[in-house]
């Protein structure tokens, strides 16, 4: 049977009627899209946000301590870099020692602010060093994945939010002043605070802590994809900067690559490296410059933090 040709009008009509069906935007065809993955890190960058920290130090004593010129200019670095990147940025001061400290909080405009995703690091040095590993690393790192997330537009679920501590080395003090100062309702709003202290040792392990299951999954997963064996962090536990969040009723997580305890040989056939040695020869020590860093290991979990960040904020 001949078919008629119909009108130009009615020929729109039923071209547009079955666009609509075939691309599925009539009510609710569409498939949920899938959430973004996290973009590579590239370590490069994270590598040059420890050359400028550990100019700051050269330039002020060679340490970037609490209570220091080294550690105001290490916070105006990482500070200025948020601010060109759209954060919104926030310097919360504090007393130790007899000298004022800071923590920087930055937030990502939008998602849901009742559910809160934080990653955090500590930005002082011990006054011995420029405290590269310890913990500029760990700072590079959370810098470099939130600049990340403005390069990418990215638009989460949840609100993500950045802190950078003051005084950790003293004992945790300016984790803890945070904390201690959040009410009940906004310390309940944070779903997750990843801590990420000494991430790039020059002869490192691959730990990851045993805290909330979910979040320890996050970060295993991502290492198992890579082939990469973890352990459960012990060394460093309750020592960082998750701690007062953990007290406080927050599910917490992290990453670590080792301090001053020795690699075992049996870790050797998993990691490579030295036995006998320790994970960070340059432990508190005045060598922990940019030579006592391993890359493999700051690109691994640096590029394990943003994975995290995508991943529990999505």
């Amino acid at each position: 049977m001949k078919l008629s040709v119909p009108g130009r009008a009615t020929a729109t009509a039923v071209i547009a009627a079955t666009s609509l069906f075939v691309g599925g935007s009539i009510a609710g065809a569409a498939p949920a899209p899938a959430p973004a993955a996290a973009p590579d890190i590239p370590v490069a960058n994270v590598q040059a946000h420890l050359t400028q920290l550990q100019s700051i130090a050269t330039a002020n004593g060679g340490n970037r301590a609490h209570g220091r010129a080294g550690y105001k200019a290490s916070l105006d670095y990482v500070k200025a870099k948020l601010d060109a990147a759209g954060y919104t940025t926030t310097i919360q001061q504090f007393t130790s020692s007899g000298s004022t400290g800071y923590n920087l909080i930055a937030d990502w405009p939008g998602g849901d602010t009742n559910q809160v995703v934080m990653a955090g690091s500590h930005l002082d040095s011990v006054s011995s060093g420029a405290g590269i590993n310890d913990n500029g690393s760990g700072s590079a790192a959370v810098l470099e994945t939130a600049l990340a997330v403005s390069r990418a537009g990215y638009q989460p679920t949840k609100h993500l939010r950045f802190a950078w501590w003051g005084a950790e080395e003293l004992g945790l003090v300016g984790s803890r002043y945070h904390v201690n100062n959040l009410s009940s309702a906004d310390r309940a709003k944070i779903s997750g605070y990843l801590n990420f202290d000494m991430i790039g040792s020059p002869n490192p392990g691959y730990f990851v802590y045993d805290d909330d299951p979910a979040i320890e999954k996050t970060f295993k997963d991502y290492f198992t994809g890579l082939g990469v064996a973890t352990e459960i962090e012990t060394e460093g536990d309750g020592r960082s900067d998750h701690a007062p969040f953990k007290s406080a009723g927050v599910p917490v997580g992290g990453l670590f690559t080792g301090a001053s305890r020795a690699k075992t040989a049996a870790q050797v056939t998993k990691w490579g490296g030295t036995s006998g040695q320790a994970f960070d020869r340059c432990y508190h020590s005045s060598c922990d410059t940019t030579s006592n860093i391993n890359a493999t290991a700051l690109n691994r979990n640096s590029d394990a933090v943003a994975h995290a960040v995508w991943e529990l904020s999505s």
